[in-house]
């Protein structure tokens, strides 16, 4: 046994980042090393004296691109945001929460420009290959988030999910991913894309770092995991939207999961749920993000257009077309369905569908812009329901053979119910055998 675990372990996270063979180039944008094994050491030496500052003490973690670190830019994954954004005066809540944790932070990762789409892929800074078959995308838009995670150069990723930015990647990349109710951590200092739906969240290999990595965000003490029973308890399979047009790999993973838990003793009900086609209603007036994302990027989309991902501009440029008036009628048609969703949820512990709707797709299918589109609404369809109705979730990797590509299992659960819904996910992911 070394007198030096973290520092240790950080170096083995520092090679991999560092492997010309591998995905660090794309995978982290800035690299902290030196901060990194300062904190390391600090962080060894409190675990001599017996004295850790809590359960990410010595973790390593990174930071996805958008978050604010004094002294330096916060790009988004944009050229034009690294060419002329002002270095940030103060560390994001976040950020600073996680240093005080004693979590050392390694690097800054790859995500889709400005956050604005659930495929991972970036023009400017290249796309990060996915874990299990690296000519496929990693999901986005915290895209080297998950591939940092998954090839051992962090232990957990901190990310941020406005329609499953967190989820998706953990889906198609075979890690967990939580999206806590948005107001539980502080989007203060995180480069916006939705002020109205953005929330942040970890990415990690368990369900337990994911909730040491949320308390420590949540301003929380964190007390460990204690699965819940699952025997007895009340799942409903979202009927309608979120089943429709699976892949056969999804398909078929989903209907095992769900067969796993029935005979676990849950309760399995199939719910139909009519407040998706009002959700649907709401979005066929433009949506909420784009909109909300035309009145930050708008004067950039003036001056620069020709320099954004053309993928991330067209959705911009959606929002543009916007009216204000149906603007309005979308908050508070949702305000109203946010309300009704809480309501229909009340008797069930969660309710299942699949994350994505389909597996990975390849780097080289997506360079096409509209076959990007079409894979895009099909990443993004399930885990967008979440945010629209300001619930909380989590994604888990389904058990799968090493020659399948990763499938993922969401929960979801009312806003508030984020303790609960860990517990709960921490026995499902038991049940599973991970």
């Amino acid at each position: 046994m070394t007198d030096h675990p973290c520092r240790d372990r950080l170096e083995q996270a520092l090679a991999r980042i560092a492997d010309p063979n591998g995905e660090g180039a794309r995978a982290c944008l800035t690299i902290y090393a030196q901060g990194a094994r300062a904190a390391a050491d600090a962080a060894d030496a409190r675990a001599a004296r017996g004295a850790p500052l809590g359960p990410l003490d010595g973790v390593i973690v990174s930071i996805k691109d958008l978050f604010d670190v004094a002294g330096e830019p916060t790009r988004a994954g944009s050229k034009i945001l690294a060419e002329e954004a002002a270095p940030a005066i103060a560390d994001a809540p976040v950020v600073r929460r996680l240093r005080t944790a004693g979590a050392v932070i390694v690097a800054k990762t790859n995500m889709t420009e400005f956050a604005f789409s659930g495929i991972g892929a970036n023009p400017h800074f290249g796309t990060p290959g996915n874990p299990r078959d690296r000519a496929r995308v990693p999901g986005g838009s915290s895209s080297g988030a998950a591939v940092a995670v998954a090839d051992g150069m962090c232990d957990i990723a901190i990310g941020t999910d406005t329609g499953g930015s967190v989820r998706v990647p953990a889906a198609l990349c075979g890690l967990v991913g939580f999206k806590p109710s948005r107001q539980r951590i502080p989007t203060d200092g995180a480069f916006p894309l939705s002020k109205t739906l953005d929330s942040i969240g970890p990415i990690g290999k368990t369900v337990a770092d994911c909730a040491k990595a949320d308390a420590v965000m949540a301003g929380e003490a964190f007390t460990p995991l204690d699965p819940l029973g699952l025997a007895g308890l009340s799942f409903g399979i979202a009927e309608g939207l979120p089943l429709e047009r699976l892949d056969d790999t999804v398909a078929s993973g989903f209907a095992a999961a769900t067969a796993r838990l029935a005979d676990a003793g849950v309760r399995m009900t199939r719910e139909t749920l009519p407040l998706f086609d009002d959700m649907a209603a709401v979005n066929a007036k433009g949506g909420i993000s784009p909109p909300e994302a035309c009145a930050i990027h708008r004067d950039r989309m003036q001056r620069r257009a020709a320099d954004i991902d053309p993928n991330v501009r067209v959705r911009i440029e959606r929002g543009c077309a916007v009216s204000e008036a149906d603007y309005a009628d979308m908050m508070r048609e949702r305000t109203r369905l946010v309300r009704a969703m809480d309501a229909r949820l009340s008797p069930l512990d969660a309710l299942l569908m699949p994350t994505t709707s389909i597996v990975a797709p390849t780097i080289a299918e997506v360079a096409d812009a509209k076959v990007f589109a079409a894979r895009n609404a099909a990443v993004l369809r399930n885990t967008s329901i979440v945010n629209f109705f300001d619930l909380c979730a989590i994604s888990l990797p389904l058990p799968s053979a090493p020659d399948t590509m990763p499938v993922g299992l969401m929960l979801m659960a009312r806003n508030g119910q984020d303790r609960r819904l860990l517990r709960i996910a921490a026995a499902v992911m038991q049940l599973f055998g991970a």
